[in-house]
């Protein structure tokens, strides 16, 4: 992200904790064909089964399970578990889901958008940063084993170079 301006855009916001239930090094390797996460917001909870492949279009499920289920495999069956705010910030007729990252994770901030296909156009408000949706580094499941907060300034710097 660019600057702090799309704070003034947000609609809603909510605070999210997910865990991976599949060994989580196994995803960081490139053994899993798929990744499999408990997800909680607010009183909501979801499984979630994501391909496990680079870039941004990935076949994707998600089942709504009982928040105390949720809770549970966070608590008991996941290798970590990455909190963040999730903010919804419309920019004309798109919807930008920005990501702030707490704990370990603090510091990072990224925006997604939700595409009906792959080539689709979509605004770039000036407050957009780099693309980042190849780069494994950011994907969660990478930032429960290194978070943000114990990245490199090289690391730091090395998005600007590949994005």
């Amino acid at each position: 992200m660019r600057d702090d301006s799309w704070r003034a855009g947000i609609s809603r916001s909510e605070t999210i904790a997910q865990g991976y239930l599949i060994g989580a090094q196994a995803l960081r390797d490139g053994s899993a064909r798929s990744s499999v996460r408990a997800r909680v917001a607010g009183d909501k909870a979801w499984l979630n089964i994501k391909a496990a492949v680079a870039g941004i279009e990935r076949a994707e499920f998600e089942y709504a399970i009982p928040l105390a289920d949720a809770q549970a495999l966070l608590a008991t069956l996941c290798d970590g578990v990455v909190e963040k705010i999730r903010h919804h910030v419309h920019v004309g007729n798109a919807l930008f889901e920005v990501d702030e990252f707490l704990g370990e994770n603090e510091g990072l901030v990224v925006a997604e958008i939700e595409l009906p296909a792959i080539d689709a156009s979509f605004p770039h408000p000036v407050w957009l940063g780099a693309e980042v949706s190849a780069l494994k580094r950011y994907y969660n499941v990478n930032l429960i084993a290194h978070p943000y907060r114990q990245w490199s300034p090289v690391e730091r710097a090395a998005e600007d170079a590949t994005c």
